[in-house]
């Protein structure tokens, strides 16, 4: 029994999180509380959509599992965000955008060098490849200003709303044809951030168990998203963190934090090219695939959602890529890059938690 509890995963642990989550919520518990439940359920379960997927890359080989890696690999985050597009939330679903690219590129990535760089020194990767990603963030960092700077006028008007939707599901529309294509470049060619390949430690398991955990899993996101969401007003008003704050740092972790541990894991055994394949692919994913796979759902929901965001944020991820590539220029990391990359998340941290809504 002791050893069968050792072989446990501790996250697995969390799990608790969902049947408190669900019982609050039937017995009409502290909102508080059922926020809190439902984003620790949450966690666990974002890691088992996680491993499901890398369980099925490994039976299905690395061409489809690619492609599964680059479908799925945010797909906690995906559902948390339609749940929120359907209560009317896009301000929070916005925040969740930026809140992931920044994420990614600034507390993944920096606790990743800074960790990897105290325990194995000086660590290198593919130069070349960090490149290709590097460059392939600058575009999608470009697809999400364009909206974002036609919506504002040299006047300081602000364009018709039907104005700023339909530029927005015009380069929502690139961005997926842009994702498409790299998907298709990447499965041709060696490994990509947009197919990252499974881990070494992917889950040996059968067929048939990978799909019922992917299953059960998704089913059970969905059901914590509802519940996350629905107390997200009463939440704001106790703690008075704003929609704005619990988009753009909250939910972002929450939907991630597995695959960020995978990330900083993974750096600590001196594999920093998987290490950043994890970090930058999510931040593509988000960018090029979730951001405007999110702008066609929303039409189906009543609730246009359009890609324009505030000045700071488009600020916060200009900054992030390009802190980023910086760093991945020369082809080596250290520990201080890494602490730079934290210190710059953990002021824009601040700034975010006082920026008014």
């Amino acid at each position: 029994m002791l050893k069968a509890l050792k072989m446990i995963k501790p996250s697995y642990y969390l799990l608790l999180g969902f049947p408190l989550a669900v019982l609050g919520s039937l017995l009409g518990a502290h909102p508080t509380f059922n926020f809190i439940a439902a984003c620790v359920g949450l966690i666990p379960l974002a890691g088992l959509i996680g491993e499901a997927t890398e369980a099925l890359s490994v039976v299905t080989g690395p061409k489809i599992g690619g492609l599964l890696n680059a479908t799925l690999g945010n797909a906690a985050e995906l559902i948390i965000t339609i749940v929120a597009i359907k209560a009317g939330l896009l301000e929070l679903v916005k925040a969740s955008i930026t809140g992931s690219i920044i994420g990614n590129l600034l507390l993944v990535m920096g606790f990743s060098l800074l960790l990897g760089g105290l325990k194995n020194g000086t660590q290198r990767f593919d130069r070349v490849h960090a490149a290709t990603n590097a460059t392939m963030l600058v575009l999608a960092v470009v697809a999400l200003t364009v909206p974002s700077v036609f919506n504002h006028t040299l006047s300081g008007q602000s364009l018709p709303a039907m104005t700023s939707e339909a530029i927005s599901l015009g380069v929502a529309g690139v961005m997926m044809v842009l994702y498409g294509l790299g998907l298709i470049f990447s499965l041709r060619a060696t490994a990509s951030a947009l197919t990252p390949t499974a881990s070494a430690e992917a889950p040996c398991w059968p067929l048939k168990t990978a799909v019922v955990v992917l299953a059960v899993s998704t089913a059970a996101v969905v059901w914590l998203s509802e519940i996350l969401v629905h107390t997200v007003d009463a939440v704001m008003v106790a703690s008075g963190l704003s929609e704005f704050f619990l988009g753009i740092i909250l939910i972002p972790i929450i939907g991630n934090v597995a695959e960020h541990l995978v990330a900083v894991q993974v750096a600590l055994k001196n594999q920093m090219e998987l290490s950043l394949e994890i970090a930058l692919g999510s931040s593509l994913q988000i960018a090029l695939f979730v951001a405007p796979l999110l702008v066609f759902i929303s039409l189906a929901f009543g609730q246009p959602l359009n890609l324009v965001f505030n000045q700071f944020e488009l600020l916060a991820v200009i900054v992030a890529v390009l802190v980023a590539t910086l760093v991945s220029l020369d082809g080596e990391t250290n520990w201080l890059e890494g602490a730079q990359l934290l210190a710059v998340y953990f002021i824009l941290g601040v700034a975010f938690f006082f920026l008014p809504t």
